[in-house]
């Protein structure tokens, strides 16, 4: 309220159960609001405190009401066996309870919800609830101090999961799962404007607290959009066609070359060494047709990750090969530095 004029909640109901004189202030809103504005009323004999309170209530709220409620009935209130029967509940109960649920709940009556002047989505106010309730569960009230310390942390987070959904929305609309391959770098560049408008808006929607705590979310906030970066680079590299390549043209490779030596080997009359490469061949092929399953049907994700694993060290190493047998130093370093930014884009 320091930082801003607008009331930071809405509406605030008084709801006075088994009110026993309505013949002063009849049951329902009309009699509610008579008798709350006498209670509200300052008085000099009051207690500063008590003072305090009715001058700033109505500072804080849009709208204050009073609902005054009849006894249930005796029935209800001494019958140790009473199940919620409405034919056990006074007429007069029943009659004034309808009036508050329809007020309460009725189309009509329904209003977006907001705190300290921003709205708020049912994500949002679930926040909020969870953080009263980790209050509120020890057996003593809590300070007023804790309850704007947790608003204070709901309010954060609220802000925080808005941010997310923005970035994520953003970033599936740039390469989503049906979106195509995309430059990494490309995503990259996106990804700061993305993550600057998320940050901004975080920073944008009013909070309470100190500066301390938002500053901590807010961390909190450009600490998980990297973490979503690299799941998003991720999943894009995975839709590169020739990415997709590097495992089974390792594993062909393997088997061509063990095939030419196997049959050097066995011509130059060496048959043990070309059995041995024979029965690579073979492991070879059955280690193939196990990635493509893998792949195809999506079970033991593990092990495809341990072939293209093998296969990555298999090129990296006949490429090491080549470069140091065949390209003069400088040439060696530039392969080596493309073939890096490679696997790193």
């Amino acid at each position: 309220m320091d930082e801003t004029s607008i009331k930071p909640f809405q509406t605030l109901l008084f709801l006075v159960r088994d009110w026993s004189f309505p013949y002063e202030y009849p049951y329902g809103l009309n009699g509610g609001k008579d008798f709350l504005e006498r209670r509200l009323q300052v008085k000099a004999h009051q207690h500063e405190e008590l003072q305090l309170v009715r001058k700033h209530i109505h500072s804080c709220f849009n709208n204050i009401q009073c609902f005054l409620m009849p006894h249930p009935g005796m029935k209800v209130a001494t019958n140790p066996t009473f199940d919620g029967k409405l034919k056990d509940i006074e007429d007069d109960f029943k009659i004034h309870l309808e009036a508050l649920v329809h007020m309460l709940l009725s189309p009509e009556n329904l209003v977006e919800k907001e705190i300290g002047g921003s709205r708020i989505s049912c994500q949002n106010l679930l926040e909020y609830f969870k953080a009263y309730i980790k209050i509120f569960q020890g057996e003593d009230l809590p300070h007023p101090r804790s309850i704007l310390e947790a608003t204070a942390e709901a309010n954060n987070r609220a802000a925080f999961a808005l941010s997310i959904n923005y970035y994520q929305q953003a970033m599936e609309g740039l390469c989503g799962g049906d979106k195509a391959y995309l430059k990494p770098s490309k995503i990259r560049e996106r990804h700061q404007v993305y993550r600057e408008a998320a940050v901004e808006k975080f920073r944008s929607i009013k909070k309470m607290g100190s500066r301390a705590v938002n500053m901590r979310f807010e961390d909190q906030l450009e600490s998980q959009i990297e973490d979503m970066l690299e799941s998003y680079l991720k999943f894009n590299r995975s839709k590169n066609f020739f990415s997709i390549l590097r495992t089974p043209a390792a594993m062909l490779l393997m088997i061509i070359s063990m095939n030419v030596l196997s049959s050097i080997l066995g011509i130059l009359g060496l048959g043990f060494l070309s059995f041995i490469f024979s029965f690579l061949i073979g492991i070879c092929t059955l280690t193939l047709m196990t990635w493509s399953y893998v792949k195809y049907t999506g079970q033991s994700p593990l092990l495809g990750e341990i072939i293209d694993s093998i296969s990555e060290a298999i090129l990296s190493g006949v490429m090491t090969l080549i470069v140091n047998r065949y390209l003069s130093p400088q040439q060696a370093t530039l392969v080596s530095g493309l073939a890096q930014a490679s696997r790193r884009y």
